[in-house]
């Protein structure tokens, strides 16, 4: 193969948020294939990705969940190419870890509310709402409830009752991937300091809907990467669902101008 044969469009890797799948950006890809080559992955236990090993699972974190997504990458990407990083919540954060472990292949990092709640002091009451919510779904009575408790959270209250019986059974059987994902986050011994080593142009996000706890992330994140802009969009948490049309407008606006 000679160097015209490879794809010009730039690459863009997508990440998505739990409970989810790399379906989630399906949108996104379909309306604006033309300008970007976008490679949209599952992140581990969602989709087609394996659930964790039993030897990840005993102290898991996202320092697993980087080395799947490069793993993933390995067989789309040229060895040393570049690409634009988006990603959404958990996926978010797993971005964040993964610009910081590969950061000559970054071109551009946008996330939406990524849920990295290690970036919050112990005592920020974003962080005591979160610990509060997982202490919760860990002692939930079972799998149903822990994720009613989950989707209630991000979505408001009912939400999870609200969803066709199909759905609640999908999410339920993903419960146990979402608590690893919080041990993940949690655990994460990355600081807001750390984020300055993310030193290429960022778009944080946010919903104007959502929690206390992700608008506190995205707040501080905003301010301690060294090339970034915020902005709001409608909708909560799960815009980039409920409100695609407006979050991909912002995400493609972005990467034009660094592309």
């Amino acid at each position: 193969m000679t160097e015209s044969d490879y794809d010009v469009r730039p690459a863009c890797v997508l990440l998505h948020s739990s409970m989810s799948s790399r379906s989630q950006w399906a949108t996104l890809m379909a309306e604006h294939d033309a300008a970007f080559r976008f490679i949209a992955l599952d992140l581990l236990g969602y989709g087609k990705a394996p659930f964790p090993t039993p030897a990840q699972q005993a102290g898991f974190s996202l320092e697993h969940e980087v080395a799947a997504v490069q793993a993933a990458l390995a067989e789309q990407l040229r060895d040393g190419e570049t690409f634009h990083l988006v990603g959404h919540s958990y996926g978010g954060a797993t971005a964040l870890r993964l610009a910081r472990t590969i950061p000559e292949r970054i071109r551009s990092v946008t996330v939406f509310e990524p849920v990295a709640f290690h970036l919050l002091d112990p005592e920020d009451p974003g962080r005591i709402e979160v610990c509060d919510v997982v202490a919760r779904i860990e002692a939930a009575s079972s799998d149903e409830e822990a994720t009613r408790l989950f989707i209630d959270y991000w979505n408001g209250p009912g939400a999870f009752d609200a969803l066709p019986m199909q759905l609640r059974e999908r999410f339920t059987a993903q419960v146990a991937k979402v608590k690893l994902d919080f041990v993940a986050l949690l655990g994460e011994p990355a600081t807001l300091r750390d984020m300055t080593a993310i030193d290429v142009p960022a778009l944080v996000l946010s919903g104007r809907a959502g929690p206390a706890s992700t608008h506190a992330v995205a707040s501080r994140l905003a301010h301690a990467l060294p090339r970034a802009a915020a902005a709001q969009t409608p909708g909560g948490h799960m815009a980039p669902v409920t409100h695609a049309d407006e979050v991909n407008r912002e995400i493609v606006a972005f990467l034009a101008q660094q592309s």
